[in-house]
């Protein structure tokens, strides 16, 4: 019989899942299974891939090397992607720990595709891939969240621009925008598809600046009197879009 602690621990696979199949995890997966949880055989585990939906599995087998789970039924199901709000983050590169932690908040906040975009004020260093991946895997489990955001290779802001799609509105932060625009008129601008466009703490060049102007696309805001840390933009930024055109769908737009 399956042992369920207080806490299932949920987990990102990356392999199919359906019912009663058979998966052997190895590596950092089986490590954390057995080394930091201190699993033990029948113990109930909730496993993802961001496809499939959450399954209920318990544990077979552990041994130094793998440990093998057994799936039993599906908890809930993958949502569609004609429900979820298709948002994409470009944003600046910063400093490792303020980037770790921006994967993860674009993470719970419902971003679909993350773009580390390199500006000429950009001194954010060396992206690492698979650290930004590891830190949008763990936000995912710990937050119940099915759908990992697909985190890209490094971008020139020029390069992204030129190839832009049409069908895409662009929401360029801009600190030195006037916060002049209504609630309701910047409701009516946001229609996902959207991106969200987060500079470097230097902020834009003007001849940046230029550029996203020149695009039809671009929808220009300013987030306040306040000057934000990147990160701080990323949160608050999302949040403004979940609400007025996003998959929240609890806030009213007839505000001024």
């Amino acid at each position: 019989m399956t042992r369920e602690t207080k806490s299932v621990q949920r987990l990102f696979v990356d392999q199919p899942l359906a019912a009663d199949k058979t998966l052997t995890l190895t590596g950092n997966p089986a490590h954390y299974l057995r080394n930091v949880l201190r699993a033990n055989a029948d113990d109930a585990v909730l496993l993802f891939n961001g496809r499939d939906g959450e399954w209920q599995a318990h544990i077979t087998a552990i041994d130094k090397r793998a440990v093998t789970l057994v799936t039993a039924h599906r908890t809930r199901p993958q949502t569609p992607k004609a429900d979820q709000a298709d948002i994409w983050l470009l944003v600046a590169p910063v400093k490792r720990a303020r980037l770790d932690y921006l994967a993860q908040k674009a993470t719970e906040m419902g971003v679909t595709r993350l773009v580390p975009v390199i500006t000429r004020r950009t001194q954010g260093g060396t992206v690492n891939l698979d650290r930004l991946r590891a830190n949008a895997q763990e936000a995912a489990e710990q937050c119940g969240i099915l759908q990992l955001p697909e985190i890209t290779d490094p971008a020139r802001l020029d390069d992204a621009l030129q190839d832009w799609d049409g069908a895409r509105r662009l929401l360029f932060c801009d600190e030195t925008a006037e916060a002049g625009m209504g609630v309701s008129e910047l409701a009516a601008k946001l229609r996902p598809p959207l991106a969200v466009l987060i500079g470097p703490e230097g902020g834009f060049t003007p001849e940046e600046k230029q550029e996203l102007l020149a695009l039809n696309q671009t929808v220009r805001i300013s987030l306040g009197p306040r000057i934000l840390r990147t990160d701080t933009a990323v949160v608050a930024a999302l949040a403004l879009v979940q609400w007025l055109a996003g998959d929240w769908r609890g806030g009213s737009t007839d505000a001024r």
